[in-house]
């Protein structure tokens, strides 16, 4: 059967770029189909406004924390128009920068949403038929199509404005003040970027702390600093309804509150949605945690492929891109060599101040998995460097053993979502601690501490009688 193009890639976000990219750089035919715009929801509503927007907030509060050293009473610096400036900027990025990386590829944009009508082919379009419509069959076929925000059916959310990360960028100014539905990484650094711009934020949880499964250190730490810095947190409660109320929202708790404010953010979630591809009629198997993927990131169809956060396995933006080029990958090798995309660790950061960042499995699951560890933390507060910069707020804490094998690191302060790769790559590539002891650090960065937590466990190790015997005589004989 004769095909229009080899690969099709079903949505333009971090997964289906990766794939749309390299295989177009395999000398393959590439059509990529995206119903909004190039870079999906982490270019345009997501990982990159968000980090602004939280870059600036932090330069406004950093300015106001040194005018305040200086004089006694001065307000706070204004921010002009972040929200147009983001937007600015994400037009740049994309008119300049990201379109060249698709000059291979046939980019089908805002042309209405895929859906399939049957495995090798699907139709674009408005999805009534319309003459309009665009129909194209390929070899392989790649489903990144994402996420959208979950908004829960809190009685009375439907007759107020609400925002989610889709509409939050777009705002023509900073509220006065905002509550949030939420507890979550968006939740929190929107919460703390918003406060710092000026908002006042509170934040309604369900639980009895922020960042659910998160490691308990690190969320006391940040609930701390929310705390210094005006965030107020209203946990274990239940909303009871949503009210419009003078030109803003009412949020009534079964507690007995009434929270006041002139913006509603929602950050409880995401939700997956495959109703418009029609994926019965392509024979792809899905579930409510998404569609389902064998190893090599295979759907029931094998030439169709799902990657990124539709499959459910791993919903960051950096997985998604990793899955991606896997799952390209997987195309050309021959069976030995394909790769199992869970047998790759998965970092993540949480862009709040201080920030968070984890890799491998938590404590809970190491003793659930019957896995003997210890652990071996250094604070930032006893670093040199980190108290000359005035960054010592945050640890490490790496999960190890007796021999130095390592199972997971939570870096929480300045820097640790660089600082967390060293360990991702360390414990991928099954590394110990005494190949981080013998590896030079540059000095004095912040990544030093992960070296310092190295030479902490071979300390510990120094305190075993037999070990310092031994160390004792070989000196001796040596």
């Amino acid at each position: 059967m004769a095909y229009d193009y080899d690969v099709l890639v079903i949505g333009m976000g971090p997964a289906g770029m990766a794939v749309a990219a390299m295989a177009a750089e395999m000398g393959l035919k590439v059509c990529a189909i995206e119903s909004h715009r190039l870079g999906g929801e982490c270019m345009n509503v997501g990982c990159i406004p968000s980090k602004a927007l939280l870059r600036m907030a932090k330069t406004r509060h950093v300015v106001h924390k040194l005018n305040r050293m200086e004089l006694e009473s001065v307000p706070p610096p204004s921010v002009r128009d972040p929200f147009g400036r983001i937007q600015a900027d994400i037009r740049y990025i994309n008119d300049n920068k990201t379109t060249r990386m698709f000059a291979k590829v046939d980019l089908i944009l805002q042309q209405g949403k895929a859906r399939f009508v049957d495995p090798h082919t699907v139709v674009v379009g408005d999805g009534a038929g319309t003459p309009g419509e665009r129909r194209i069959s390929a070899r392989r076929i790649f489903i990144a199509t994402g996420t959208q925000p979950a908004i829960p059916p809190f009685p009375g959310i439907d007759q107020v404005e609400v925002l989610t990360n889709n509409n939050l960028f777009s705002l023509d100014r900073v509220p006065e003040s905002l509550v949030v539905l939420g507890g979550g990484a968006i939740a929190c650094e929107m919460a703390q970027a918003f406060a710092r711009l000026g908002s006042r934020c509170t934040m309604i949880i369900r639980g009895p702390h922020l960042l659910r499964g998160v490691d308990a250190d690190a969320v006391a730490l940040l609930e701390k600093t929310f705390a210094a810095e005006s965030i107020e947190i209203l946990n274990q409660r239940t909303i009871q309804q949503i009210l419009p109320h003078e030109g803003g929202v009412k949020v009534l708790t079964e507690e007995g509150e009434a929270i006041v404010a002139e913006k509603l953010l929602v950050a409880t979630g995401r939700r997956l949605d495959f109703s418009d591809l029609a994926l019965e009629k392509a024979g792809v198997k899905y579930t409510d945690q998404g569609i389902t993927v064998n190893r090599y990131l295979q759907t029931s169809q094998k030439h169709i492929f799902a990657v990124g956060d539709c499959n459910g396995y791993a919903m960051y933006s950096h997985a998604a891109m990793h899955q991606g080029m896997i799952a390209i990958a997987n195309c050309v090798l021959p069976h030995p060599f394909k790769q199992d995309f869970r047998k790759f660790v998965v970092p993540w950061t949480i862009f709040t101040e201080p920030q968070i960042s984890h890799v491998g499995p938590s404590a809970a699951e190491l003793q659930a998995r019957g896995i003997a560890y210890e652990t071996v933390q250094v604070k930032y507060e006893d670093y040199g460097a980190a108290i000359a910069e005035a960054v010592d707020v945050g640890f490490v804490k790496v999960l190890t053993n007796a021999t130095g094998r390592l199972f997971a690191a939570t870096v929480v302060g300045e820097g640790s979502g660089e600082m967390v790769n060293e360990w991702g790559l360390a414990i991928q590539k099954g590394l110990r601690m005494y190949d981080l002891l013998f590896l030079q650090h540059s000095f004095p960065s912040m990544a030093f501490l992960n070296k310092r937590i190295a030479e902490t466990w071979m300390m510990k190790r120094m305190q075993v009688s037999w070990i310092k015997s031994m160390a004792g005589t070989l000196f001796r004989l040596f």
